[in-house]
């Protein structure tokens, strides 16, 4: 079985433009189905912004039977305090991907952290800010 191809959603709560949201999604679906593997939508559950955008698309690529899965990774505000954020979002490049969508809002600290070091794991990332 192929591996999935792996898009790292990260972006702003306050992000607002979710038609770019939508065309980075497409696009990536059209990269994984060109080279014959199913979407992976990796976000971090943030119920608002970009995260949440990204995870409508996706359950919405999957309703109309698309080869898309999405893998949510909620921060652990409990446990890890005001650092969950940043923890999660090094958890999350440390699984890998193909590709980073970076949605910026504002010079949000976590997205352009987690786009930081997506870039420092040499994972391709493409940026959109507002």
């Amino acid at each position: 079985m192929t591996e999935p191809y792996r898009v790292l959603i990260t972006g702003s709560r306050d992000w607002q433009k979710v038609e770019a949201v939508r065309f980075a999604l497409d696009y990536a679906f059209c990269e994984a189905a060109h080279s014959g593997r199913a979407l992976t939508v990796v976000h971090g559950a943030c119920p608002r912004g970009a995260d949440a955008q990204a995870a409508d698309y996706a359950n919405y690529l999957i309703s109309r039977d698309l080869p898309v899965k999405t893998e949510p990774h909620p921060a652990n505000w409990q446990i890890n305090g005001k650092r969950a954020g940043f923890i999660r979002n090094q958890l999350m490049v440390n699984l890998g991907a193909d590709v980073c969508l970076a949605f910026i809002r504002n010079g949000s600290r976590g997205a352009s952290h987690t786009a930081q070091l997506a870039e420092q794991a040499g994972i391709p990332t493409r940026r959109w800010t507002a």
